[in-house]
């Protein structure tokens, strides 16, 4: 199977330019809606990325699938339009967008180099790390930079809707952490085989310090402005090993700055500006969220029943019927 190319995957990610069919996976007033559409999120996706690239086999199926060192805001902007659909948008993108990814990860395979293991981007413990790290790290900036820990009830559900949204990947729901004790479990036994590869390397210095040659105005800004915070929230050895440590004065001063820019960022116009800037095919489902737009049907599906009725089989089923 072939990658779409930059056009067709541009028309693709378009899916929520029209009206909002329902509440999607999870509803406005859960923890994960809450999360997943305040500003943190925008750190919380440079930290998921610089953590995930240590994992060689991940890192490998990066490099293969788009060059990041060519297209560091193509990578950035695409991660953050399918999370934040999966997470906010209404079911019918969210099926959508699950099935894209999975065509473009589709090619992504080959040998990494270091263990000589056959990797593939649709590869369930791949896809169960990508997920993992990336809901860990949106609860951990929420509350390092936004409004603070969720209440134990919140937090609960939060982990319930992770496990949901595994659904649309590869990766099996029974093997998604179902708390946060349960994640600390899960990062201990991927220790082992983490590690820092060239192509670990390069992806991370792209995502923390983009050049702006080739991330463009709004990620180079963006991801320099948001580094130091970042960096702050990743485990210690991580930060050595990857290279890019830094004091525990710089760790203890960065906090009230980054919580005071997500404190303005929360402004819808401060807010739209910076997605604009750094995922700019994110804000359909990002404008749908701020102005709480009403969907066509007033209810939550499961993954199940969104595949049912809006998947590839059930469109094909309805042609052949038509």
């Amino acid at each position: 199977m072939t990658a779409p190319s930059e056009a067709t995957l541009a028309h693709q990610f378009a899916i929520n330019n029209r009206p909002r069919e329902d509440w999607g996976l999870f509803g406005p007033e859960s923890p994960t809606w809450r999360v997943w559409s305040s500003p943190t999120a925008l750190m919380a996706f440079q930290r998921s990325i610089v953590v995930e690239s240590f994992d060689p086999a991940l890192a490998a199926a990066v490099e293969h699938q788009n060059g990041v060192r060519y297209r560091p805001a193509t990578r950035f902007d695409r991660t953050i339009q399918y999370f934040l659909t999966v997470a906010c948008g209404d079911s019918r993108a969210a099926i959508e967008v699950s099935e894209i990814l999975m065509r473009v990860h589709a090619n992504a395979t080959g040998i990494e180099p270091i263990t000589g293991q056959r990797y593939s981007a649709n590869d369930p413990a791949s896809q169960l790390w990508i997920h993992v790290t990336g809901w860990h790290s949106n609860l951990i900036c929420y509350e390092r930079f936004g409004p603070g820990p969720l209440s134990a009830e919140d937090e609960k559900r939060y982990w319930a809707d992770c496990v949901t949204a595994a659904e649309l990947q590869t990766c099996s729901p029974s093997d998604v952490p179902r708390s946060r004790k349960e994640v600390h479990e899960y990062y201990e036994t991927m220790r082992p085989r983490l590690c820092m590869s060239e192509h670990s390397r390069r992806l991370i210095h792209y995502f923390l310090h983009t050049p702006r040659e080739v991330g463009g105005a709004g990620l180079w800004a963006g991801s320099n402005l948001m580094s130091a915070a970042v960096i702050s929230t990743i485990p210690k050895w991580m930060r050595e090993l990857g290279g890019f440590d830094q004091s525990s004065l710089v760790d203890a001063a960065i906090q009230p700055v980054g919580k005071l820019a997500a404190r303005v960022a929360r402004h819808p116009v401060p807010a739209r500006l910076a997605i604009r800037m750094m995922a700019p095919s994110a804000l359909p489902v990002f404008d749908q969220v701020q102005n709480m737009d009403q969907p066509l049907r007033n209810e939550v599906l499961t993954p199940a029943e969104a595949r049912k009725r809006f998947g590839k089989r059930a469109q094909l089923a309805g042609l052949h019927a038509g």
